[in-house]
């Protein structure tokens, strides 16, 4: 079913407060009992340059955003330029009144010289002004309208209630005027704002801001027909117990929830976000009533943090380590050592864009064969990629199974669109999560036996005892070694040893149920079905979902575990399809390579998206609709979002 929604957009300078007042916004409609899709961009630097957060608000669970926006809450006047394009007909833009008179090509500096180009063009191919005034005149011709803010003024009579006599120091406040307009015009209950408002700041400055709230909310009913804005937010009764929580917020507490006890990471954009959230909340409360610490150890690079990892696992605690490209590039050899001592290492990889640095800020899947063959060498690996901020939260958890009962790392494959992604959830079942710590002995086990950590046995997996433990005398080496651990590179302990590592993949694929490898959505029987994993799943539901209100047949497998690779299912269930189209954030198709690779089945079209920003419902709907009707080339690359 096509879902009905709201959305609200904020955009202004890195630092301004976009982030502080988008959650504001989701806050306070999750207190009303609505759902909320959140999706944050930013710019790589600290300050000045453009960010903004996209708010999806609806009476129903939303899967994605889509391009529409229906109220753009304007903190600057770049923000204006930039997506002005994107309110819809019947729309309305909040702007700053000190800012209609602002020359958009000379007086906007953020602006880079390509960009620029793309904005000249567009003033002359719709005959628009130079100002933001005239950006804003050619919008009320698409039936949007324009509310103009004086900020100043209100900042003054903010200033006046509140005893301030600079109101300079103030303007960091614009951000929640801007919070005050919109609900107004949205005639949304001013009592749950000015709860999410006290939810977000400490009693002083909650204060100061509910003040800064209710005069605009004032000002906005007493200055303009507010009934005349068609769009409105109402609240609806909560039947169950919610949470809104970001992708990373979403890993932290699966890890905790797992077992996970020790935490190793260097900051890098967009990991770090994961570990600062779980050095916040180090000491947790049981249910009994006491209390438990997860260890955060920020070390000196990423080398050392792979590697202290490893060494907290081989001591016996659930450890992981999170990261992004570049960092995963520094880990790599740590990646080989774990593989060749079987240690039970979780990584948390975060894409984001590349080569290189790249685009340090922003989305992209570019890095599923790195992850499959990162580090010199054959060794056993698994990896799971997670498609929503739900299954971020379970597969973080389950990863840290996953590794202790087949011994060797497991990659948790993620991205910058779901790390940064807030979404309301009714509250999970936490009673789904079971640990399964795997074959571990213990000092009674080992008594008068000689210890073989690496013990040739029929499944490959051997007994393992933790560091320390008495009897259980082990040596670990990046060479290759004996089943004592000893160095030893004889050709038929080599073999031997190789092939123990490797076979534990066959047993991971023959012991793990189906939903965690791959999921089918749609019609079993469609002969036109999509192939894709991690964050485009929302997207493409919900394209599938408005495709099927039309009359079109259509299938969506996400693929989950990446390795070891379920091609004996894929092969079943694409064998004889009419077309397969196979939709990812990358521009090489990785997927479909794979898939091509295992079962020899080749896609017959491809929806890619490489500009750094994730897919919304409303292109890849497009896309795919253009497919089934015969007018897509083999090959359509995607491009919205600013």
């Amino acid at each position: 079913m096509t879902v009905e929604s709201i959305n609200w957009m904020a955009g202004g300078p890195q630092g301004s407060g976009v982030d502080s007042a988008a959650n504001i916004f989701g806050r306070a409609c999750g207190y009303g009992g609505l759902y909320v899709y959140g999706r944050r961009e930013y710019h790589s630097n600290i300050r000045t340059m453009h960010s903004y957060f996209l708010q999806r608000i609806s009476k129903q669970p939303t899967l994605a955003n889509i391009s529409d926006v229906n109220l753009l809450a304007a903190f600057d006047a770049e923000t204006v330029v930039r997506h002005v394009g994107e309110v819809v007909s019947g729309g309305g833009v909040i702007v700053d009144s000190r800012d209609l008179g602002v020359n958009v090509l000379k007086d906007i500096s953020t602006f880079s010289e390509d960009y620029k180009t793309q904005v000249r063009e567009f003033m002359t191919q719709n005959d628009v002004g130079e100002t933001i005034n005239d950006f804003l005149t050619f919008a009320k011709q698409k039936n949007i309208q324009i509310f103009a803010i004086p900020y100043m003024d209100l900042l003054k009579q903010i200033g006046e209630k509140l005893n301030v006599e600079k109101v300079s120091t103030l303007e960091k406040m614009i951000n929640v005027l801007t919070i005050g307009v919109s609900f107004a015009l949205l005639k949304y209950d001013r009592a749950l704002v000015e709860k999410a408002i006290r939810a977000t700041f400490h009693e002083k400055i909650a204060d100061m801001n509910v003040v800064a709230v209710d005069t605009t909310y004032d000002y906005a009913e007493q200055n303009f027909n507010v009934n005349s804005f068609k769009h409105k937010l109402e609240k609806m009764d909560i039947t169950e117990p919610r949470i809104f929580l970001t992708g990373n917020q979403a890993v932290a507490m699966g890890k905790v929830l797992g077992g996970c006890r020790v935490q190793t990471y260097y900051p890098i954009t967009p990991a770090a976000d994961e570990s600062e959230y779980l050095e916040a909340h180090e000491i947790l409360k049981t249910k009994k009533g006491g209390e438990e610490a997860i260890i955060v150890l920020q070390t000196e690079d990423e080398i050392a943090a792979v590697n202290s990892a490893s060494g907290a696992c081989l001591a016996g605690a659930r450890a992981a380590t999170s990261t992004s490209g570049p960092g995963f590039s520094l880990m790599a050899e740590g990646v080989g050592w774990a593989g060749n001592n079987e240690v039970p290492l979780v990584i948390t990889y975060y894409q984001r864009g590349g080569p290189a640095t790249g685009q340090p800020t922003r989305h992209c899947q570019q890095d599923l064969r790195f992850a499959m063959h990162a580090a010199h060498g054959e060794f056993a690996r698994i990896i799971l990629a997670s498609g929503d901020i739900e299954e971020c939260f379970f597969d973080a958890a389950e990863v840290l199974n996953l590794a202790e009962k087949y011994q060797m790392p497991v990659i948790h494959l993620l991205d910058k669109g779901m790390a940064n992604s807030s979404q309301t959830y009714p509250v999970f079942n936490y009673g789904k999560v079971k640990i399964d710590r795997g074959l571990i002995v213990g000092e009674k086990e080992l008594e008068g036996k000689v210890y073989k950590r690496f013990q040739f046995t029929e499944s490959g997996v051997s007994p393992r005892a933790f560091l320390g433990t008495k009897n259980g005398v082990q040596w670990c080496s990046g060479d290759e070694h004996n089943e004592m651990g000893n160095i030893n590179d004889e050709p038929i302990i080599r073999r031997k040893m190789m092939e123990k590592r490797l076979k534990k993949l066959e047993l991971v694929d023959r012991e793990v149920p189906l939903e965690m490898k791959a999921k089918f959505f749609g019609d079993q029987n469609a002969e036109n079905i999509v192939v894709s994993w991690g964050s485009p799943k929302g997207a493409i539901i919900e394209a599938l979902n408005q495709l099927k209100e039309e009359g079109f047949s259509l299938g969506f497998i996400q693929v989950r575990m990446i390795l070891p690779f379920p091609a004996a299912y894929l092969k079943a269930m694409l064998a004889g399809k009419k077309r397969i189209i196979d939709v990812e954030d990358n521009a090489t198709a990785q997927l479909g390579g794979v898939i091509t690779e295992h079962t020899e089945i080749k896609p017959t079209h491809y929806v890619l998206k490489y500009t750094g920003r994730p897919m919304m419902t409303t292109e890849v709907y497009e896309a795919l609709k253009a497919v089934l009707t015969g007018k897509a080339a083999e090959k359509q690359v995607l491009m919205l979002g600013a």
